[in-house]
């Protein structure tokens, strides 16, 4: 089922690490790509069904310059066919030794539409990228090409981003804090949830800022808390 305006709209409002939370509430505890950190962090939030493009270890005689004229190469091809409003995320090894991609290919993304884009290596051109309206997610700056030590093999297929499992269709949600994979059947109900954590979490740091204890409000194992909160709910519009 694709990816609703409403359930879009949720997860630019809620952070990574609700989410996390929420996925470990079901047992779910590697969705977390790990060490890919914002570019841009002005970009804003990033929401959208993942893409994929998988590298694997460069065999030198199959992985020239001039694999780039061929226009079904995979990262060329995928760069064209990721759909608009999804985000493109590379298996690359956790290599971020060559580059995956450059500001180029990252700009003709944006321009097509795609609502983020990530990778568990790292991106050359990160000035020139820091400059993009599209969120960017890597693992440190790339200089050399990838054909140095990556090769392009397959595309929208399942794949390990950062030790996260990432399937075609996951909801891949992007904040200043990183980025975590959402499996597709569950996106709308978590969602919901990390909405109504949010307001909840919302709700103690105003206490916690007035003086509060945490203890008996976070978590709310006092009464008193959750009428305090319906109330604060209301004159909120929570």
């Amino acid at each position: 089922m694709p990816l609703s305006p409403e359930t879009r709209d949720k997860l630019t409002k809620v952070s990574t690490a609700t989410l996390t939370t929420a996925l470990f509430k079901r047992g779910f505890r590697h969705q977390w790509i790990q060490n890919v950190h914002p570019i841009n962090p002005s970009a804003g939030p990033m929401v959208g069904e993942a893409f994929t493009l998988r590298y694997m270890p460069a065999r030198e005689d199959l992985n020239p310059l001039s694999v780039f004229q061929d226009r079904a190469h995979p990262q060329r091809k995928a760069v064209e066919e990721c759909p608009p409003g999804a985000v493109f995320v590379i298996d690359s090894r956790k290599d971020a030794r060559a580059a995956s991609a450059g500001a180029i290919l990252v700009s003709r993304l944006m321009v097509r539409g795609v609502a983020g884009v990530v990778s568990d290596g790292g991106f050359r051109d990160t000035p020139e990228i820091a400059d993009l309206s599209i969120p960017a997610y890597h693992q440190r700056p790339a200089a050399p090409t990838n054909l140095s030590l990556h090769q392009a093999i397959d595309i929208n297929v399942p794949i390990g981003c950062g030790d996260a499992p990432v399937f075609p269709g996951d909801v891949v949600v992007g904040d200043g804090e990183g980025v975590v994979v959402l499996p597709a059947h569950l996106a709308d109900e978590l969602a919901n949830e990390a909405t109504e954590m949010t307001a909840f979490e919302d709700f103690v740091m105003e206490k916690v800022l007035e003086g509060r204890s945490i203890l008996g409000l976070y978590p709310a194992t006092d009464p008193k808390t959750g009428v305090e909160f319906a109330e604060w709910r209301k004159v909120n519009r929570r």
